[in-house]
């Protein structure tokens, strides 16, 4: 090989490595509560972190979906056609129970273990973990109809993989899906115009057109249509009891920016068979338990994708040489990481006390189910929003090696953005906390609550906090500064998960630049001072 070929001075590849060694993400499993899911965590996060995972995630994002409306012989059958990396990707996060099975699992815990996989496994490949992530949320929704959720939810529940249209009581575990929005309506979901008609016998007939149906290989769906009696909710099964298809045109496929390696559709029903879930009228009330469960796994994503992205930074910075010594010991690339870190760390936090809460409301703690009702969608606001901040800053660590497909962090940074828009952008996560600030006092003081934990331990954290009470105090209408609103409810309560659990230099870092206002515009702008050493090498995975 010609000297002119001879490679120096680029990093190894990040391989061979535990995921799941992070001390933050530890630290917040056994604090909410599933300390006892450890041993299993680091099993999957020594699989994430092998050669073998990384070549799925890239061949399921690079050999895209195909779709299959007919077969050879003419007949209709809607099929969406995955590579067998993906498959993969699919069978190790069910049967690592990442979909339905926390609502088997009567241990305290379960869902905080199951977030904290996801998180894990998430870093691999994040579109594979869509329909995982509506078939964990149908469960509580489904439940709305007690015939129903006793035929599918021990499928629903069980942590095999079966891909593949069938009727579903022949399977040994069933995916689910959900279809809400419309062409003509988006987020505003009663603008829907898909009609349901009962059929007499029990069941309703579907006719309408769905715009953005992602996972339809998924064997039911949650969908939102018009019945007499108003907007309600129905579950649509693929495959009839009797083994027939139901009619689900699958008219395309949308061509994303990223999220590439799922498949997201625009079904058209036409006399398609459906039960109702819930009481007629009362679908977007009966559906919000489903969209509830998938926004936490938005900030849960999004905080997994941060993680990654930093990761990768801090991995290049240890082994890149630069102006005469290595690169993470440049006094500006070390404020970046830090600041990365921090950023980092105040979403892990958060996203896994909002999976406690979660967990202790499900179990029939009412101050924690009111808390979590509001704080989850506080955190799908800002966490989401924060994600493609933080993977655009970590790919420029990179430099043009990040910005090239093999480094992984393109593909990371198209997918940043999906989060804060999935079932709900930023204004309508907005809106949405006024309207809970509104309705439900208990979920306020529940806040209220948790945030003033810490009161008394940092100045600035208690400045921030008096800030907010004044400006959620103001009697005016608040919706024109909603997102100043969510944006400090997330900070105070990011501010007081690390002032009490995080080491002091997370906290006071995170205290001093997102509270305290010593902070600039872009990242690495971390005051003089900051123990940047001591955040790069928490954040290092060991």
């Amino acid at each position: 090989m010609p000297l002119t070929h001879e490679v120096v001075n680029q990093p190894p590849p990040l391989a061979g490595h535990d995921l799941a060694a992070d001390a933050a993400l530890l630290e917040g499993l056994a604090r909410e509560g599933a300390g006892w899911a450890a041993e299993d965590l680091h099993r999957l996060g020594k699989l994430g972190g092998q050669p073998e995972a990384q070549r799925w995630a890239e061949d399921a994002n690079r050999y895209e979906p195909r779709l299959l409306t007919h077969d050879r012989y003419g007949h209709r059958v809607d099929e969406v056609e995955f590579h067998p990396a993906w498959h993969n990707l699919m069978d190790v996060a069910v049967g690592a129970g990442l979909a339905g099975a926390p609502w088997a699992d009567g241990r305290a815990g379960a869902h905080v273990a199951r977030a904290a996989g996801t998180f894990v496994w998430s870093q691999v490949e994040a579109g594979h973990t869509c329909p995982v992530s509506m078939t964990y949320a149908v469960v509580p929704a489904l439940r709305n109809a007690p015939e129903l959720a006793a035929a599918y939810e021990p499928l629903l529940t069980a942590r095999v993989y079966d891909p593949g249209l069938r009727t579903p009581a022949a399977k040994r575990g069933l995916l689910a899906g959900m279809g809400m929005t419309e062409k003509q309506g988006g987020s505003d979901v009663r603008a829907n115009s898909t009609t349901a008609a009962p059929a007499g016998d029990g069941t309703y007939r579907l006719r309408g057109h769905k715009w953005f149906t992602s996972a339809p290989m998924c064997d039911l769906f949650l969908v939102l249509a018009q019945a007499p009696g108003g907007l309600s909710c129905f579950l649509v099964p693929r495959v009839l009891p009797d083994g027939a298809r139901n009619p689900f045109r699958i008219q395309r496929l949308k061509d994303k920016l990223g999220n590439r390696s799922n498949a997201s559709s625009e079904p058209e029903f036409d006399e398609t068979v459906a039960w109702l879930v819930g009481e007629e009228g009362r679908g977007v009330r009966t559906i919000i338990e489903m969209v509830a469960m998938t926004r936490l796994d938005c900030v849960t994503g999004s905080a997994a994708g941060m993680r990654a992205a930093l990761v990768q930074a801090v991995h290049h910075a240890r082994h890149r040489a630069a102006f005469g010594g290595p690169l993470i010991g440049k006094p500006l690339m070390r404020n970046v990481l830090a600041d990365l870190a921090v950023e980092s760390e105040a979403a892990t936090a958060l996203a896994l006390r909002l999976a406690g809460a979660v967990d202790r409301g499900v179990r029939g703690d009412a101050g924690e189910r009111a808390f979590s009702r509001l704080a989850i969608a506080v955190g799908k606001f800002w966490v989401c929003k924060r994600q493609p901040a933080v993977v655009g800053e970590a790919l420029e660590c990179l430099g043009g090696n990040g910005y090239v497909e093999e480094s992984g962090l393109p593909r990371l940074y198209r997918d940043a953005p999906l989060n804060s828009i999935w079932e709900g952008s930023g204004n309508v996560q907005a809106l949405d906390v006024l309207r809970a600030l509104r309705r439900d006092p208990a979920g306020l003081d529940a806040f209220r609550a948790e945030v003033g934990a810490a009161a008394g331990a940092d100045a600035r954290l208690d400045a921030a906090t008096a800030q907010l009470t004044a400006l959620l105090s103001d009697g005016d209408d608040l919706e024109s500064d909603a997102r100043r609103v969510v944006e400090r409810m997330a900070l105070v309560l990011q501010g007081s998960l690390l002032v009490r659990h995080a080491p002091a230099a997370v906290a006071d870092a995170f205290c001093a630049s997102r509270l305290g206002g010593d902070w600039g515009h872009s990242f690495g702008t971390l005051a003089r001072g900051v123990d940047t050493a001591a955040l790069i090498d928490r954040a290092l995975p060991a």
